[in-house]
């Protein structure tokens, strides 16, 4: 077998996402043959070379990829110190390697993958590849259509421009108003943050659909995997 980034083959064993397996590297807290790596272009040898983080070993795993209907209440980690649930308490033991693609905030519901593949996971997170996400959510407040252009032409917050690729109007009354959307950026909470600087607050929010996958009828708190074809489809799409 060719070698491989230092990286890659801990985001592949199932560790980290790549992006957090570089930190790791940087902390000095993985080694190679023994040897502390701080380097970020290292590679190493899967079949030859003995991996490990913190002193725990590494070794390659079958890739997994996992859809889960996300309930509220849980946050998006593996280890939480404060001990707070987690979405890895949804899904078998065994799999508590597994890591989310992105995040919802804990008080969010619906679609989220969890998978063990670090490319996987970098395609579909990473701005450039642009995966879109829908989303409906129900917010305090009668909004009218009129308003919706100001969500697809952007706001400023906290130095950063928020914006919705498109927006629909679902329902509307003097107490509440229901809307869907889809996004390309997924920043931090940009959702809230969206309805906040418009001076509405988003009391409900679900995530129906990544990419070409839809949550469609996958109860809450309840996971499936996806199927080979689902999997091509989405990296085809990012």
């Amino acid at each position: 077998m060719s070698t491989v980034r230092l990286q890659k083959f801990l985001a592949d064993a199932g560790v980290a996402s790549r992006r957090a397996s570089e930190k790791l590297i940087i902390r000095g807290v993985v080694t190679v043959n023994g040897r502390v790596v701080t380097e970020l272009g290292s590679k190493v040898d899967p079949l030859h070379d003995a991996v490990s983080v913190e002193g725990a070993p590494v070794r390659t795993r079958k890739k997994l990829y996992i859809a889960l209907n996300k309930p509220p209440g849980f946050i998006c980690t593996r280890i939480d110190p404060e001990t707070r649930r987690v979405v890895s308490h949804l899904l078998p033991a065994e799999w508590s390697n597994l890591f989310t693609v992105g995040r919802l905030d804990r008080d969010s519901q619906g679609l989220i993958f969890l998978t063990n593949d670090g490319d996987f996971s970098l395609k579909l997170t990473h701005p450039r590849y642009g995966v879109h996400k829908k989303y409906v959510a129900v917010v305090e407040g009668r909004l009218e259509s009129s308003q919706l252009n100001r969500f697809t032409q952007g706001v400023e917050h906290e130095g950063e421009t928020l914006k919705a690729e498109r927006i629909r109007l679902v329902d509307a009354n003097n107490s509440h108003s229901v809307v869907e959307l889809e996004l390309a950026q997924g920043k931090n909470r940009e959702i809230r943050r969206l309805f906040e600087v418009l001076g509405h607050t988003v009391v409900e929010l679900r995530r129906t659909q990544i990419g070409p996958i839809k949550l469609g009828e996958l109860p809450l708190g309840k996971w499936r995997a996806l199927t080979p074809t689902e999997i091509r489809s989405l990296l085809s799409n990012a």
